[in-house]
């Protein structure tokens, strides 16, 4: 005779073999963390963008192909840099119908818009980090987009840290951000359809750094 489980039965099955209690795991102190080279952890990383539309909507979008590097300074966080790569052909929309209508390519390609085959990478480079409490701080940095360089602040939020981060390939340590900012387009050649489609560009990123042990 088959024997039936039930969820509650799966899920106690299942805490009773895990290797890992993850809502025992704390997090280390910032000044405990070690410093240098922390990489983008892409499966946990995304940047999302919006703009508002007719004054109807916020119409949001996303890049899927980021890129980011992290010097990390424990010590003094405002010693710490931030250098972040993006590629505008993987800019990603819910426009319906791809086969009608590839707008995800025509905001790639299209000369009005990303321009991608002229411009190929839009780049952030970290120009001072200032701390506006504990966890809070303004990222000041270049923003390199159409070929114009200017400058652009994110105000960021340190989320927390771990010196070996749960689900972390090699016993990783690990560091998880938040930033937005406002890319005010025209400053940097994009001026399409403004004003019927906004000036200002709302970016949020969401991200988490690994460094090898």
């Amino acid at each position: 005779m088959i024997k039936k489980f039930t969820v509650t039965a799966l899920m106690a099955a299942f805490v009773a073999i895990a290797p890992l209690n993850i809502h025992a795991a704390e997090m280390t102190p910032v000044a405990a963390m070690p410093a240098g080279a922390y990489t983008l952890d892409k499966t946990h990383a995304s940047l999302t963008w919006k703009v508002n539309h007719l004054g109807l909507s916020n119409y949001t979008a996303r890049f899927t192909d980021i890129d980011a590097t992290i010097n990390f300074d424990p010590k003094d966080l405002t010693k710490s840099t931030l250098v972040a790569t993006v590629d505008p052909t993987s800019v990603k929309t819910d426009y319906p119908d791809a086969k009608k209508k590839n707008f995800d390519a025509k905001l790639a390609e299209g000369k009005e818009w990303f321009n991608a085959k002229q411009f190929p990478k839009i780049t952030f480079k970290s120009t001072k980090i200032e701390k506006t409490s504990e966890t809070t701080g303004k990222i000041y940095g270049e923003l390199t987009f159409l070929g114009v360089t200017k400058p652009l602040v994110l105000d960021a939020t340190f989320n927390g840290a771990y010196a070996k981060k749960p689900f972390a390939p090699n016993d990783a340590a690990g560091l998880g951000f938040s930033a937005t900012g406002v890319v005010k387009r025209s400053l940097w050649g994009l001026g399409t359809y403004i004003p019927v489609v906004g000036d200002d560009v709302t970016v949020q990123i969401e991200t988490e750094f690994h460094k090898a042990q």
